[in-house]
Formats: structure tokens, sequence, C-alpha cells
């Protein structure tokens, strides 16, 4: 069955050139992701990660970015679900941020490195209790024979740390894309986007425009 053709979107964004561009990935990704705040995107944390599976075939899924700095940003889950074991044995990633209603997206491209465990402590603490006790009961990736079989995990979860703080399972932690590809892309009517990337080389970055 086929889909009928819809009307291409016509995108009208504001030119941007490389000369407005702030001197590093990371200081432009503060900048769009604070116009993503101010506009009130949905899920602007939002994050397609992919990662190679053991036949070297891409596998995708939408994880929420939780941390950026200098090195790349950083995303927590499961050290025993199937995107930290292909990590692990396939250390490198590449993730999309896209913000639909601003016609913007990043990428990001790069080797991966586990988050130290202060770090991921740190952001745990952090996490509502629910959340905290389903790291806890979650075989993440395992299979289950029904949600019931959840419901009576994080039930026992819940039992075990009643009246008392829920630590970090020594499973679940942080892993950061070391990003030494960045590109930051803007729709622009006649699909004529604007595709600026960046590449780190040693301690600076260079700085490309892409034809779209």
């Amino acid at each position: 069955m086929s889909t009928p053709p819809r009307e291409h979107v016509q995108y009208q964004s504001d030119a941007f050139d490389v000369g407005d561009l702030a001197a590093t990935p990371f200081e432009q990704w503060q900048r769009w992701y604070a116009d993503a705040l101010a506009a009130d995107v949905p899920e602007p944390d939002a994050m397609i990660v992919a990662t190679l599976d053991d036949n070297g075939a891409p596998d995708a899924r939408v994880v929420l970015l939780r941390d950026i700095d200098d090195r790349g940003p950083v995303f927590y889950t499961s050290y025993e679900s199937a995107k930290s074991t292909q990590l692990d044995a396939r250390p490198v990633a590449a993730g999309v941020v896209t913000w639909v209603t601003l016609h913007r997206q990043v990428r990001f491209r790069g080797a991966v490195e586990r988050v130290d465990a202060h770090q991921s402590d740190a952001y745990f603490s952090t996490r509502p209790r629910g959340s905290q006790i389903g790291a806890w009961a979650s075989p993440q990736s395992g299979e289950l024979p029904d949600r019931d079989a959840l419901v009576a995990l994080v039930a026992a979860a819940e039992q075990r740390f009643e009246g008392r703080d829920v630590p970090r399972p020594p499973q679940w932690g942080g892993w950061r894309i070391l990003a030494d590809t960045v590109e930051f892309w803007q729709g622009q009517r006649d699909r004529l986007h604007d595709r600026l990337r960046f590449e780190r080389a040693g301690d600076t970055w260079t700085v490309t425009r892409l034809a779209p």
C-alpha cells in the first residue's frame, strides 16, 4: 500500500553561516539549546544514539542527553543493556538531537567512554525515586514473560529500599560520546539548508560548510 505524497514543508529560518558560530561546538550547542528551551520545544534533551551490533549493523534508539561538556554529550543507561554491550564491543557512536519546530538538528560522532562513578552517582541522586527503583528492578533488554513480571520486580525493589535512599546500581551509569565531529543543521527554504561541521584538530576545531 503506497502512501499519498504530502506537501513539502517550506522551512523559513534566519541565515546561518560560519561567522554566526561560537568558537567551539559545545558553546554553539549551549546557544541552540537555550533557544530550544525558550521556544518550549517538547523533549529538548531527546537524542537518537546509534551503535553497531555484533554484525556491524547500525542499531538506534532515543535516549536523553543529560550533560555535555567540552568532551561531548552524556547519556545514562544500564551497563547490561544491549546498547552498552554494543558500545563495549565497538566503542563508537553517533548521536542526533533534533528540534523540529526550530528546523534544527545537531549531530555528534566519535569514540565513547564510560562516565566516572562519581558523576554517575551525582546524576542518579537527582532522579525521581520511581526511576531509581526502576533502575534496580528492570533487567534492561532482557526478556520478560509479561508485564506482571516487571511489576513484581519493581515491587521487590520498593520493598528492598523501603524507608531509605536508593543508591545507584553498580550496573547503571553514564556514557560519553567523545565528539570529534559535530554538525549543526538548520533548515532553509527550497531545501537549501545550512550545514556547518566542526571537526576536532588536536586542541582546536576546524569548521566546514557542507552542501545540503
